[in-house]
Formats: C-alpha cells, structure tokens, sequence
C-alpha cells in the first residue's frame, strides 16, 4: 500500500516535484531530458518547466486563425486534435485510448422548424405560443416529429426530487402523458432564505439540466421551465439564442439515460397568462413552491404541439494521452480542458472568425504544460494519469459526456478529476476562485498547494448562476467522480480587486464568445495563470502519488454515486479529513 498522507507541497515553481512516501526525502526532480525540444509547429523550444513563454506560444497557436475557431465537425477540428496530438507525442505521452490518441464522439445535430407555435387549451381559453418570442421547444429524441396532443399541465414547483434535503416536488404523483411546468432555480432563490436548499447559491437541482433530466426519469410526455431574468442568471434572448438553430447531442443509443420526447422554456409573461386563465396566480404559487410540503398543482389545462426538426449525423473526437503510472498504473488522475470554441460565422465588427484564445486556448495550453512538467518528473508517478481534451463543451458538454458514458479507465479507479476552463491573463493574484466551493476533499490538497504559495482559495462572485455546473467536470460530477474546477482569482497582488473585477468586467462584455476573443502578447500578463498551473500541478501529484480516494462532503447531490464506486477502506485512528480524504 502506498503511503497516503499529504504529499509535502514545496518546489511550486518550474520544474515539477519527486514525492515519495512517510519518512521518505524529498529531491528535486531529474528531467527525462533536458534537451528542449523543438515544436512541430513553430521553431519554439519548449521547456520541461511550466513556463509563461511555453504557455504562449501554445495560446499563440491554437488560437490563430489558421484554426478558424476550432469549430467541431470543420477544418478547424482537423488541425486542432492533429495538433494536439503532435503535441502529446513529443511530450511523451502515450496513445489513452488503447493504440489511438482519438476517441470518436458521435453527435447529433438537431434544427428545429421556428414556425412552430404551442397551443395551450385552458377550458374554452385558447392561446398561442409563439416560437421564440413566447416560447422556445426542442426535441432529443433524434426523429423529425416530436408531438403532443392534449397533453395535461401540471405545475411542479422546483421540479426537485432532493432525497438529502428531504424535498420531493413529485411527491405521490404520476406524470405519465403529462407536461410538467416549473421554475427555473432553487426553493430557496426568490425568498433568499439561506437555510433552504443553498439560499442564493444555485444547488445541481436549480440548473435547467437536471430540471429536464429529473422529469424525463419520472416519464413526464414533456417539461417546460419558466423563465426569469434573476432565476436564469439570464434574459430571454440568451435562451431565445443558446436553443434556436442547430443542436447538438449525443445520439440516443450513445446516451442510455432516459430523454424527453420534448422539452423547452416558456417567457414569465406566457406562463402568467397560462395561470390566469387557469385561475391561478404565479407568484402565489412561487411562493407555495418555496415551502416544504409543497405539492403539484393540475393546471386544468392541456398543451399540444407538433414539432418538426431536421436531423443529421456527425462526428467529431476527443484527443486523449496517457503517462502510465509505475505500481497503480490501474488507477487515474484526470485533467482535462476541452479544445471546441465557436468556429467562424458572420459577426457585426467583420471578423469571422471565433479564436478563442481565454475560452479554450489557455485551458488547452495549460492541459499541455502540466503533461509536459509531469512527463519529465522522476521518479514516474505511481498512478496514471490520463490528459483528455474533450470536444462539444459549448454544445452542451457532449464530449466529456460521451467519454464518462465510454471511460477508457473505469470511473470507479478514477481518483479526481482538475478541469482547465477559460484562465485569465490578468496577472498574479493573492486568491484563486474554486467553483462550487466547498463540494469536495480535492480541495483539501488545493489549499495545501496555496498555502504554500501564500494564496487562499475564494467561492465565485456570483454563486447564483451555477457556473460549476457549465464546464466539463459536471460529466464526471454527476456519476460521482469528484472533480475540481478553478478560475483564476481577481484579488491582484496589482490593483486587488478592483482591478481584478474591472478585468474580468471588460473580457466578459467584449471578447467572452465574440472574434475579440484573441490572443495579445502586449497586453497578457501570464505569471497569475503560471502559478494557477503550478497548484493545480501538485494537486494532481499529490494525488498520482499517494493511495487518497477523495470523496465529496456531506449532503452533496454527487455523495452517493461516489460511496458506491469501491468498498470504504479502514483509515488509521489518527488519520485527519485533510490528510485522508475519505475513501
């Protein structure tokens, strides 16, 4: 059995760290070759350290426009998973999906008929939804026609089934042939009660995934969420946007959990007319749906529609290297970063093309980097590990699904999962933003790897937008595998936070998914990201090299899954939560 406490957390700068077990020392490690090596395509030497100037040159690259925005299915993903790959041969890594770099991800893409319009029935009331204005619908089902008829409307709160939180919106009730309609959020949202669910905090149960999921697993025949401005995190032209025009997902043979036939969203006004008319009074029974005990309500009302959608079949890859462990080489650490931006389409300044250099570029770069420091370490770390750059984040999360549906190593031998998603080049800070903080003991090794840089870990800005839900740890979150994702933090060791926030202001309002999105060697300041690579480098090898099996705290959604993945294995008496993550 290897030695399982707290890997000692020094030499956080550019070469990466021998551990070895209790009473073992501690020595700087011996690189695999201390040659550089010249990139395949460009004529820079990279280092074995993690270093700004490698970070850049392998932003400069993939976010060039000679990748037209890594748009999936396009020439773009070509010479992005091709790069990718070149890049993880010279690192030294191995092909992780048996002899293949690539795992194929199939997608199906799905366009809805926007002249569609959705007919509610409320006693001898009619109305007339129109798509997009009114309402948005889509279907997964992958067939041409997706329909309703007379469908019966039953309000369901939350639409929440929290066994831990002893809170069960569907109660006693069979919605088979029915359309379910709720709201977007948690109980605990609009009457800012911190004591019910997670207050402002957006738990797994408000996001609008597991909203659909949940009412597609009790049969419900379709689900329609009310939208809010404040609820959402967003107006209704984002979703107008984000669920008009093609979408993507996995085909359903690929994907066994149970799907709706149909679902969507429904504006405030809509769903206040629909209630009116059935006698009822939405903000009264927002208000109902805030409190325990809360029961569905008949809407007296029915919903049909007949849905008509092109389909096709596509397919794009995930780019995966392995670094064998040496003595538990069955056994894995994941970091991951997804590659896929927006491709190139017509935009109002005249530039087409969608770069991406913060979202994905650097998390790419940075995946790179900390393969590289890890190929060179010595001795070999004792787990494996496995660098995944997955495909279709912004189309839903289908890669990092697809790859969790299809893991190339069990995800019951998956000790943690670290997820590289958008870091800011904005400079050093004095904090790092861990999203959904406080859900795993990953973070126990974070803090461990911050404190010794003189950093401390801080929860996001805005916790009621559910941002850890978004990025592609939710894939290996929800079947139970914790996960940890980190955004770089604002508190600037120049400025603090003031000018961390004026930053983050200016990049979401004039480059998040637009052309500006570039990479600008005058402008970056790329020692923060550097050292937010080099914790999460010894998060990764404080877990490669020691026997924790991390868990997720007490009342978390993702706890069950995880306890059911391998039998609890006894810890020493003496063993602390921060040096023994529970197994």
């Amino acid at each position: 059995m290897r030695n399982a406490l707290l890997l000692p957390l020094f030499a956080l700068a550019l070469c990466a760290c021998t551990h070895r077990g209790e009473g073992a020392s501690v020595e700087a490690d011996t690189p695999r070759d201390t040659r550089t090596v010249t990139a395949e395509a460009g004529d820079h030497a990279f280092s074995p350290a993690i270093t700004a100037g490698d970070f850049a040159e392998q932003v400069r690259i993939l976010s060039s426009d000679a990748f037209g925005g890594r748009g999936p299915g396009s020439a773009g993903e070509e010479k992005t998973v091709d790069y990718i790959r070149s890049q993880f041969a010279r690192i030294g890594l191995q092909p992780g999906n048996g002899g293949s770099w690539f795992q194929t991800v199939p997608m199906l893409e799905t366009t809805a008929d926007p002249n569609t319009a959705l007919h509610l029935a409320i006693g001898d009331v009619r109305q007339e939804l129109a798509y997009g204005s009114d309402m948005i619908a889509w279907t997964r089902s992958g067939k041409p026609l997706a329909s309703l008829e007379d469908s019966p409307l039953v309000f369901v709160g939350y639409g929440v089934d929290a066994p831990e939180r002893g809170w069960n919106d569907y109660a006693d009730l069979d919605v088979s042939g029915k359309t379910v309609v709720m709201l977007v959020n948690d109980p605990g949202f609009h009457v800012n009660d911190p004591n019910l669910f997670d207050g402002k905090r957006m738990t797994l149960y408000g996001r609008w995934t597991y909203k659909f999921d949940e009412a597609a697993r009790r049969g419900a025949a379709a689900a329609l969420i009310i939208h809010d401005d404040k609820g959402a995190a967003y107006g209704w032209d984002v979703v107008k946007n984000s669920w008009s025009g093609p979408q993507y997902d996995l085909p359903p043979e690929d994907d066994p959990a149970p799907r709706l036939p149909l679902q969507g969203w429904i504006t405030q006004a809509a769903a206040e007319a629909l209630f009116k008319a059935a006698g009822l009074n939405l903000a009264t029974l927002r208000a109902a749906a805030s409190r325990p005990g809360f029961k569905p309500v008949p809407l007296n009302a029915s919903a049909s529609l007949a849905l008509r959608s092109r389909t096709a079949r596509k397919t794009s890859r995930n780019v995966l290297g392995l670094l064998p462990g040496r003595d538990a080489a069955d056994e894995a650490v994941v970091y991951m970063a997804h590659w896929d931006h927006l491709g190139t389409h017509p935009d109002e300044s005249g530039d087409n093309i969608y770069n991406g250099a913060v979202d994905n570029a650097t998390g790419v770069a940075g995946l790179l980097e900390i393969a590289e420091a890890f190929a060179n370490a010595r001795p070999r770390q004792a787990r494996s590990i496995l660098f995944l750059a997955v495909t279709l984040e912004e189309s839903g999360l289908l890669g990092s699904s697809y790859y969790v549906a299809h893991p190339v190593i069990p995800l019951a031998r998956t000790a943690g999962v670290i997820n590289i998603d958008a870091l800011e080049p904005i400079g050093r800070a004095s904090d790092l933003v861990v999203v959904g903080k406080g859900g795993s003991q990953l973070e126990d090794l974070l803090q461990a790897a911050l404190t010794r840089q003189n950093r401390r870990m801080v929860d996001e800005s805005d916790v009621t937008a559910g941002y850890y839900f978004r990025s592609d740890h939710f894939s290996f979150a929800r079947a139970g595998v914790p996960a940890l994702y980190v955004n770089s933090g604002g508190d600037l060791r120049n400025g603090g936070s003031a000018a961390g926030q004026a930053a983050s202001r200016d990049y979401g309002e004039h480059r998040y998914h637009k052309p500006g999105d570039q990479f600008d060697p005058a402008t970056w300041k790329l020692d923060g990201i550097v050292e937010d690579l080099q914790a999460l480098y010894a998060v990764g090898a404080n877990l490669a090299n020691g026997d924790q099996w991390p868990n997720w705290r007490e009342g978390s959604p993702f706890k069950a899954a995880r306890d059911a993945m391998r039998p609890p294995v006894p810890q020493p008496a003496s063993a602390s939560a921060t040096t023994q993550p529970g197994r």
